[in-house]
């Protein structure tokens, strides 16, 4: 697998459709981004940068290839921890509670 970033002249959201549509038609891709304002193109997945590149000239636009390399690994995530609230750590306890069914009197909760 690896991230090819390509510089494709996008100047709207149609531009967006457009590539997008384009370049999801190739077999190989695990995601597909654009950057509007940095006019870049991100493709992740086993797909030739060539064959992305040829997709969206097809459709009329300027496509140049800035880089091809392996994908970021995931960040691992750290697992969060709740901790108790600073009040309870000195006095929590056990609170019994029963329940005897209903049979007319009232139930108690101790």
């Amino acid at each position: 697998m690896k991230k090819t970033v390509l510089k494709v002249n996008i100047h709207s959201q149609k531009c967006k459709k457009e590539v997008l549509k384009a370049v999801t038609k190739l077999t190989g891709i695990n995601q597909v981004t654009i950057d509007g304002e940095k006019e870049t193109l991100t493709v992740v997945g086993d797909v030739d940068p060539v064959l992305i590149t040829e997709a969206v000239r097809k459709i009329g636009k300027v496509a140049e290839i800035v880089s091809v390399g392996p994908p970021k690994p995931p960040e691992p995530k750290s697992p969060v921890k709740n901790p108790l609230p600073p009040w309870c750590y000195d006095y929590c306890q056990l609170v019994p509670v029963s329940h005897a069914p209903y049979d007319g009197a009232p139930c108690s909760i101790l």
